[in-house]
């Protein structure tokens, strides 16, 4: 069988779904390449690249959709593309279903089969396909870049002979992967960091990577389903403003990355907190897609505020860093045909019964099959947690940490018997001169 590769046909979008080095493992499960010519120009592939590294190169749109069997891209299908689809062909991509039902009809009026990559379930096996976690690293260290771009200040603080630079103080909303990826950037770059979010379990990430995790005193634990958080209750977010409020006079740069897929984006930096921010700061909302974190976000535009905040809305992150990102994409596209050709001859296999194809197939057969079944095996986040700790009385607690102190009392008593035991065995038969330097080497 065939893979196609066209070039995308969204405003904007430099990111290509094959790369040369993705070539030579798609090859390798015993399927031909086609590119279409130009198609990873915008992302630094050009098409002497691909020739080199095995697959054939297409002049047409046209001639490549009629060519392949399999067509794999990175943002759905377009108006054009769609008048190419055929009886048996499978399109893997970036379909986001939930938000494109109609697109869904198409391909089942056209019989072709749809893989969704944003579909993937969020399991252990399944890390290696995981796009959204692929470009929500990027968006997150593309967002700090960016960030300091329009902040116009230094990262880190210094002293020179000119004076003294404080550092900047970066607020990161959201620890998952996008904000533990800006977290990591922002405390590399020398900035003072500081990270919130509803689910209490992230504050060992935040703390490890150097950031201060912000804690709420509120008994609500915000982990939802796939290791996405949940919508937090009105009490909640009562407390979270109120938290906020205190942040945003001395925070420089505030990164939002709250949102959960098929869903509008929650509103947790309003305007009233922006206007409580210096002049010159910077909120960058990696949510703008869907609504924006930030009541000032226009999605695809940079707006400044009255009081001289710029609030940056891009919604293409990834393709910012087209290279990298494409190098990433074509690698989970890479590993989901390794999964649907389980014989490496070059056929592909939709197998229904694979959690992971199951749960990224949206259209099989001339049937829409989204939205899929709960996966068998528990997500990430859910079946890595811990159990919650069980509630002692305060009797109790106070009899734990009483023998507490008296097992360390005793393991004290036994280390120092020990040890008086043996320079008293190293006294017996060693020289007075010995001792003199044993005892200046121990103390």
């Amino acid at each position: 069988m065939k893979v196609g590769c066209p070039l995308e046909t969204a405003e904007g979008e430099k990111r290509v779904a094959m790369t040369p080095d993705s070539v030579g493992q798609i090859r390798k499960l015993g399927y031909e390449c086609l590119v279409q010519s130009g198609a990873g120009a915008a992302a630094g592939f050009d098409d002497a690249a691909y020739e080199a590294a095995g697959a054939s190169v297409v002049k047409t749109a046209a001639a490549l959709w009629k060519q392949a069997d399999i067509v794999v891209k990175v943002r759905g299908t377009s108006a054009a593309e769609e008048k190419h689809l055929r009886a048996d062909q499978t399109v893997i991509s970036l379909f986001w279903p939930g938000q494109n039902p109609d697109l869904l009809e198409t391909f089942k009026s056209a019989g072709s089969n749809a893989i969704a990559m944003d579909m993937v379930p969020r399991i252990s096996r399944a890390q290696k396909m995981d796009v959204l976690s692929s470009m929500a690293n990027i968006a997150g260290y593309r967002a700090v870049i960016e960030s300091g771009n329009q902040f116009g200040r230094f990262f880190t603080g210094q002293i020179t002979a000119a004076g003294k630079v404080p550092p900047a103080k970066v607020l990161v909303i959201g620890a998952g992967v996008a904000g533990l990826a800006a977290i990591g950037t922002a405390t590399s770059l020398g900035a003072i960091v500081r990270a919130f979010d509803v689910r209490p379990e992230v504050a060992e990430q935040i703390e490890s990577m150097g950031a201060e995790f912000l804690m709420l005193e509120f008994e609500e634990d915000g982990s939802g389903e796939g290791g996405y958080a949940k919508p937090a209750s009105p009490e909640f977010i009562e407390k979270e403003m109120a938290l906020f409020r205190e942040q945003a006079p001395e925070i420089d740069i505030v990164i939002t990355t709250a949102l959960i897929p098929g869903r509008p984006a929650p509103k947790l930096w309003p305007a009233e907190m922006v206007a409580l921010m210096k002049p010159g700061s910077v909120v960058v909302d990696l949510a703008a897609e869907q609504g924006g974190n930030c009541d000032l976000t226009v999605a695809d535009q940079i707006v400044t505020s009255d009081n001289g905040v710029k609030v940056v809305g891009y919604t293409d992150f990834p393709s910012r860093m087209a290279a990298q990102s494409s190098t990433l994409y074509a690698t989970n596209i890479r590993h989901m045909l390794d999964d649907l050709t389980p014989e490496k001859d070059g056929q592909i296999t939709i197998n229904m019964e694979d959690d992971v194809i199951r749960g990224a197939t949206v259209v099989h057969n001339g049937e829409v099959t989204f939205p899929p079944p709960a996966p068998k095996v528990q997500a990430i986040g859910k079946a890595d947690a811990a159990p919650k700790p069980v509630e002692l009385t305060p009797e109790e607690k106070a009899a734990l940490e009483i023998e507490a102190h008296r097992r360390a009392g005793r393991r004290q008593f036994g280390m120092l018997a020990g040890g008086g035991l043996f320079m008293l065995l190293v006294g017996a038969y060693a020289p007075a001169s010995f001792m003199q330097h044993f005892i200046v080497f121990a103390l």
